[in-house]
């Protein structure tokens, strides 16, 4: 791989993050829930307000990071430690998301759930890209591998229990701190979960091969 082509990946890498959290900034907007890798540290966020959604997600991939290395050790490659810096870069890109459609009326229900979806599909995009790139896995990816190399079982499996796990640690956690109320986890967080794969789908068979050419020039 030429120096060229590795600049061009993760420059595609970075337009990818962007892309994914402006996605989650729309759907946060929205009130309905989030993505459920990002449920844990919206919950957070609802109670903890004296960090904003993008510096919890900062610590929630460094948690995931972590985990990383507790489970592979010495297979973990040194390479992955640059999902740090990336996790911080996704955690500003969430922020500023935020504040860009902070202007953006969302008081009818049917609006907020319009949200959901741009948010989705701008989710699923930003994926698509990163996943294209091919350089650096974001740290929730990275941890799904992680824990299926080890165990040797079928990534899209433990991709599904991890999600699965995310929203039911993200429900616990709204239970005990807001009074046995679900804060911050709605139909959204569901609606994300069941599209942003189809999405994902869809763009990466259509931009896979013009984006792979880029590469090549």
């Amino acid at each position: 791989m030429t120096k060229k082509e590795l600049v061009r990946r993760y420059m595609l890498l970075i337009v990818g993050l962007f892309l994914s959290a402006l996605g989650v900034a729309f759907t946060k907007h929205g009130e309905l829930g989030v993505s459920p890798i990002s449920s844990v540290a919206n919950v957070l966020s609802y109670k903890f307000t004296f960090f904003t959604l993008g510096t919890w997600l900062i610590i929630w991939n460094c948690i995931l990071i972590v985990g990383q290395i507790i489970i592979l050790r010495k297979e973990f490659q040194p390479i992955q430690l640059l999902q740090v810096p990336l996790s911080f870069l996704f955690g500003y890109f969430t922020d500023f998301g935020l504040w860009c459609v902070s202007t953006i009326p969302a008081d009818c229900y049917l609006i907020r759930l319009l949200m959901v979806f741009i948010g989705t599909i701008i989710l699923g995009l930003g994926i698509s890209l990163a996943v294209i790139a091919n350089v650096i896995m974001n740290s929730g990816e990275a941890f799904v591998k992680a824990v299926s190399d080890a165990n040797h079982r079928e990534f899209g499996n433990v991709k599904i229990v991890f999600d699965v796990s995310c929203v039911i640690s993200a429900v616990i956690l709204s239970l005990l701190f807001f009074d046995f109320r679900i804060i911050g986890t709605r139909e959204g967080t569901v609606l994300s979960a069941v599209f942003t794969g189809f999405v994902v789908k869809f763009f990466s068979t259509r931009l896979k091969k013009p984006l792979t050419g880029i590469w090549m020039k």
